[in-house]
């Protein structure tokens, strides 16, 4: 079994995460700062947002650290998955505030307080907008080009924190130029609504990795570096599996090879098989084969030359596809990997 982490990305995850509480801090000053001068819903339902986003960024910055913890003793699958807790609770965070954005906004609605200094409020959620979106686009590189799921969470949030601030400042515009003030406590329900939406999904979308739900794009790109590094006498992948425990991938799979390969030969030549993959595979992990001998019933598929035990003529290799990674053997071998009959 080949293992590879990167120490490095662990490095870059934490800076971000950094950067992320700072800033997420200073955006919501000014948002505050912002509903103080306007008095207005629409604003406050902003600010709200904001509050989620300076709590779930220090959340993130301990998650963060805990995820990066090598493996252990009462941990051997490391601690990546703390990372979807993060993301998660982000998600809970978000729906939470929607809730008190749109009980705060029909109590507006039902009291008639009309906002005050739109304008000057309007710019400065702008500039915190401009803020969010220089930081959501950042984070959201970071986190998948070093593989956490708590920082691309975050990004995604604060870049619908930005659509959101955006909807606010479009709204508070009509209010300014229609002099309707019902207007603004409506436009904070939509926001509330936006946001329940999108908490919602993230919470799902982390639930997904808790469980181990399938991932299409990692399994795609596991297909392409086990189809890019394979050589004769790796004949065929099958019942692949994988554990995802943040940015650290634990593969399972049973990988078939001549039967008449004797176990140095069988340890060598997988060892080089695994390490290639892992290194092409973008993120950090480790596989561990079950090694089928070939029972002469994949002769077709095999392109081993001089095969001493060949009964039947190579015509094509089978292609590493999801399908067929995850599926079991093909039809034509199925009896004899479930008897053992040659």
């Amino acid at each position: 079994m080949v293992t590879v982490a990167s120490t490095s990305s662990e490095k870059f995850r934490n800076r971000a995460a950094w950067i992320s509480a700072a800033a997420s801090l200073a955006i919501f000053l000014l948002k505050i700062g912002a509903y103080r001068l306007t008095g207005s819903a629409a604003v406050l339902s902003d600010a709200l947002e904001s509050i989620v986003n300076v709590v779930a960024s220090i959340v993130a910055l301990f998650v963060i650290r805990f995820a990066s913890q090598p493996a252990d003793h009462e941990h051997p699958y490391g601690h990546g998955k703390a990372e979807y807790f993060s993301a998660a609770f982000e998600g809970g965070l978000i729906f939470f505030a929607a809730l008190m954005i749109i009980g705060e906004s029909v109590k507006a609605l039902l009291m008639h307080e009309p906002a005050q200094k739109l304008e000057i409020g309007v710019l400065i959620i702008g500039v915190a907008a401009a803020l969010n979106l220089v930081l959501g686009i950042f984070l959201k590189r970071v986190g998948r080009k070093h593989h956490s799921e708590a920082l691309v969470a975050s990004g995604a949030h604060v870049i619908s924190d930005v659509t959101t601030t955006v909807g606010v400042m479009v709204g508070l515009g009509l209010v300014i130029w229609t002099k309707i003030p019902w207007l603004d406590p409506a436009i904070a329900i939509l926001v509330g609504l936006q946001l329940a939406w999108q908490g919602s999904k993230i919470v799902r979308s982390s639930w997904g990795g808790l469980l181990d739900e399938m991932d299409e794009g990692a399994l795609e790109n596991l297909a392409q570096s086990l189809e890019k590094n394979r050589h004769p006498g790796i004949i065929d992948i099958h019942h692949l599996r994988i554990i995802r425990s943040g940015s650290f991938h634990h593969v399972d799979a049973h990988l078939v090879v001549p039967e008449y390969w004797d176990v140095l030969k069988t340890h060598t030549e997988t060892t080089a098989f695994e390490g290639k993959v892992v290194q092409d595979y973008p993120f950090d992990g480790e596989i561990a084969f079950h090694v089928d001998p070939c029972k002469k019933s994949y002769c077709e598929i095999c392109n081993v030359e001089n095969c001493p035990i060949r009964r039947a003529p190579f015509q094509s290799l089978r292609p590493f596809t999801v399908k067929s990674l995850t599926d079991g053997p093909t039809p034509t071998n199925q009896l004899a990997y479930e008897t053992g009959n040659r």
